[in-house]
């Protein structure tokens, strides 16, 4: 369930984005750009990176988000996000970003994930299903925080296909679609509009997040 809102942010107010992540970003300023806030990151304020220790991805998106916002008064908007595939037993879960490598190579992340799907003799969709999660938190400097979810069911198919995204996205089919998500532009992806569902797990949960927190 989710909580109730820290408060409601009005066009003009500063939002920090609680990530380093250039991919997360620019998706989140695509997201936010209709309504006018004014947004900073935490990697353009130098912010340390907090030790993401939860083993979900509620845990994560908390330590991330009261982090940024206890070190710069500010409120902050964090994401903690990842592949879960059914044969890998939900793996990589919250730890995705790890199974790209210290150097978060995605080629390597998928190739790993090729790898134990072949090892679990899932060749045919049916065996391929997984979803991406999205958990956002809202958080304010005083400990306040909300929480919003997002999910976008598929299959994982092989080899990768496109070059649009990042992270995984080439080798997620979102259902209902014959593209992977590193086939399809920001604006199918991620498009967000009043009544409208968006596609992606990031724009879902964004979408609680604009009725929760933006909405007059």
């Amino acid at each position: 369930m989710t909580a109730p809102h820290p408060l409601r942010l009005k066009r003009g107010d500063t939002l920090l984005l609680a990530t380093h992540n250039a991919g997360k970003l620019r998706e989140f300023r695509e997201l936010l750009e209709p309504f006018g806030l004014e947004i900073v990151s935490a990697g353009e304020l130098g912010l340390p990176e907090p030790d993401e220790t939860g083993t979900t991805f509620v845990e994560n998106a908390r330590i991330k988000a009261h982090a940024a916002a206890i070190a710069s008064g500010m409120i902050a908007l964090s994401d903690d996000s990842g592949l879960c595939v059914d044969a890998l037993g939900g793996d990589p879960g919250v730890y995705t970003a790890n199974w790209a490598g210290p150097g978060r190579d995605f080629s390597i992340g998928m190739r790993r994930v090729e790898d134990g799907l072949q090892a679990a003799g899932a060749s045919e969709p049916g065996q391929r299903r997984g979803r991406f999660v999205a958990t956002l938190c809202l958080a304010t400097p005083d400990g306040r925080d909300a929480l919003y979810e997002g999910v976008a069911e598929g299959t994982l198919v092989w080899p990768p296909r496109g070059t649009i995204g990042f992270g995984f996205d080439p080798v997620f089919m979102p259902d209902g679609h014959d593209r992977t998500f590193g086939e399809m532009s920001s604006a199918e992806k991620h498009s967000w509009a009043p009544g409208k569902v968006g596609l992606s797990h990031r724009a879902r949960a964004f979408a609680g997040f604009v009725e929760d927190a933006l909405a007059p």
